[in-house]
């Protein structure tokens, strides 16, 4: 059975330059083609079986959040028809929906009733949702002296206490604090064990490739593929990652630091300075960027001013957020670097398996003595590391330990 069919849709919108300040001024406008085109959707056509977990993806922009509007008959399509079979519940602007100068308890009443459910049915849902919400006592109080958060999980609490057979979701489910998510979390799993139609919206691929039975994916308000999670995501990641790259070369190269360059970035004696920061893929080929579980070259460029005894090279590796996540030198890895000549060369940092997950990081260089007790030339976040989705399939976290699971019986 389908839940919901969407054929053909496309939906425009007219984008105004400039808006008018009076209802006089609005009427002499009009006729004047004030006003641009943009089609947020063009000529999507896919069903959504009842009973699934279907999930939406795609870039800001690309139409998601529009279809969604569609489907809950917030919009309506320019051409094209969207037909639904059942009674829809929608997670978008949480809270949105509110009368300020209402209690919580007469917004559950007044929500319930333009989702076409009884007040009887809506008293009955009553102690679940201030319940669920946890705003206690503040339900007798009017909406307007609640924080947000406290009007996002009243939102979500009367959405998914309504007894959808549709819920439409629209990057909402991390809402509050973590026990609050566990709880949504929970509460979904419960809706679709008991078979509701859910459509999910959202930029998480992890979370899109483990909880849905299928995905669409839309661009620039088109259908790319519609099908099986992993091979939409994984296309979708793909296109996503070379757009990045292109994005990546086509930024300017920065300039070469000079040795007595002084921004308090550097530190150290200037014998030895890393003048540049590349990285490659394992047969040497430069690229701008990693991928997560697949292999990845940091070749550190140097000039010596002097000639150097065994030097000892390392970097460390940084979150954007400042989290340390690695720091490897040559004589930790067990490997001595040969004496230094005056002038250029390049010391490669090998990782046969990048375990950092799709994020940004910062490389910071170093170049020390052979002791380790007198310092060259430190760099502090010489280089941008940006790491998109590659063979790994952990999605949460920092970094993938490679785990491997094992299980053993006992009588």
């Amino acid at each position: 059975m389908t839940a919901i069919s969407i054929a053909g849709v496309s939906k425009r919108f007219n984008l105004h330059a400039d808006r008018a300040d009076s209802l006089k001024e609005l009427f002499l406008r009009r006729g004047q083609g004030n006003a641009s085109e943009f089609w947020a959707l063009r000529d999507v056509t896919f069903d959504i079986p009842t009973g699934s977990f279907f999930g939406i993806i795609g870039h800001n922009g690309s139409g998601k959040s529009t279809l969604l509007r569609l489907i809950a008959g917030i919009h309506r399509p320019t051409s094209g028809s969207i037909e639904v079979s059942g009674r829809i519940s929608a997670l978008l602007e949480l809270g949105s929906g509110f009368h300020p100068d209402l209690t919580g308890r007469e917004n559950i009443y007044l929500n319930g009733a333009m989702l076409g459910l009884t007040r009887t049915e809506m008293t009955q849902a009553m102690d679940d949702i201030i319940e669920f919400s946890g705003i206690g006592q503040f339900v007798d109080a009017p909406v307007k002296v609640y924080s947000s958060g406290m009007s996002v999980r009243l939102g979500f609490a009367i959405a998914v206490h309504v007894q959808p057979e549709i819920l439409l979701v629209d990057e909402v489910l991390a809402v509050g604090d973590e026990e609050f998510q566990r709880k949504c979390f929970d509460h979904i799993y419960a809706l679709r064990r008991k078979g509701t139609t859910i459509v999910l919206v959202s930029h998480d691929a992890g979370t899109m490739e483990t909880l849905c039975d299928e995905v669409a994916w839309l661009d620039h308000g088109q259908l790319q593929m519609a099908g099986n999670p992993s091979e939409v995501i994984e296309r979708y990641l793909n296109r996503v990652n070379q757009q990045e790259n292109d994005r990546l070369l086509a930024e300017p190269t920065p300039e070469v630091i000079e040795l007595d360059t002084d921004d308090g970035s550097r530190r150290g004696s200037g014998e030895v300075r890393i003048i540049d920061v590349t990285y490659h893929d394992l047969d040497g080929t430069e690229r701008p960027s990693g991928s997560s579980g697949d292999g990845l070259v940091i070749r550190l460029h140097y000039r010596a001013a002097s000639a150097i005894e065994s030097p000892v090279f390392g970097i460390a590796i940084h979150h954007e957020n400042g989290t340390h996540i690695a720091g490897p030198n040559n004589r930790l890895g067990g490997v001595e670097q040969p004496d230094l000549g005056v002038g250029t060369g390049s010391v490669d940092v090998n990782l046969t398996r990048l375990a950092l997950l799709p994020g940004k990081y910062f490389v910071t260089t170093g170049v020390y003595s052979n002791d380790v007790l007198h310092c060259f030339d430190s760099w502090d976040r010489a280089k941008r590391l940006i790491v998109q989705p590659g063979s790994s399939e952990e999605r949460h976290g920092l970094i993938d330990l490679g785990a491997r699971w094992s299980s053993a019986l006992s009588n």
